[in-house]
């Protein structure tokens, strides 16, 4: 039988349901869970072929671990249904099934990121008509250049621009010396000094 080579382009789908029980016997009670996760982690470094058997090659996705961690630390599950996304090397897993409260917690993220991609797709149709805008102008300004009008508008942008820097240059050095320590004249020093010490003696 000839075998299969998968090239490292191809993603590799596989469902387990990985037992917990065993290997989460032998610890401290309050180490069951952290080790629930690093055996979910082992088996499928052996299960889907990692071949350094590198645990950080494999990414356990947030839904599943609130699973892992739902009982807290001494209460893992049994056992566990997931799905394995093999990517190159990485490894992605998630549930089969979730919980209740965890599948209400899914649908909102996936509203999120579905109000997050249209907003950014707005964004970007918006940033394209804003260049098509100023693209179209400066091809008619270009022809108005005999009128001598376009010539008067950059230089009113170029007074603006020198202002706003030297604005904000001068900010910047106001900030500068109010953050400075300056040394007191000798005189002051020892007016000062002789004032506290006529107060502190009452006279």
């Amino acid at each position: 039988m000839a075998e299969k080579k998968t090239t490292k382009s191809e993603k590799v789908e596989r469902e387990y349901v990985i037992p917990l029980r065993e290997k989460c016997r032998s610890v401290p009670r309050y180490k069951k869970t952290p080790k629930a996760v690093k055996t979910v982690k082992q088996f499928l470094v052996r299960h889907m072929q990692i071949r350094d058997r590198d645990l950080n090659k494999i990414k356990i996705d947030p839904l599943l671990n609130e699973m892992l961690w739902f009982k807290g630390i001494k209460n893992p599950p049994h056992k566990i249904k997931v799905k394995a996304i093999k990517d190159g090397d990485i490894v992605k897993v998630e549930a089969v099934e979730l919980m209740k409260n965890l599948e209400f917690k899914k649908k909102r993220l996936d509203k999120r990121e579905t109000k997050a991609k249209e907003v950014l797709e707005s964004k970007k149709s918006m940033m394209q008509k804003a260049k098509e805008q100023m693209q179209a102008p400066k091809e008619k300004k270009e022809d108005k250049d005999a009128d001598g009008v376009d010539d008067k508008v950059e230089e009113k942008e170029k007074q603006k621009s020198v202002e706003a820097a030297a604005e904000k240059q001068a900010k910047e050095q106001a900030k500068k010396e109010k953050h400075m320590t300056k040394p007191k004249p000798l005189k002051q020093k020892s007016a000062e000094t002789k004032a506290y010490n006529q107060q502190s003696r009452g006279r």
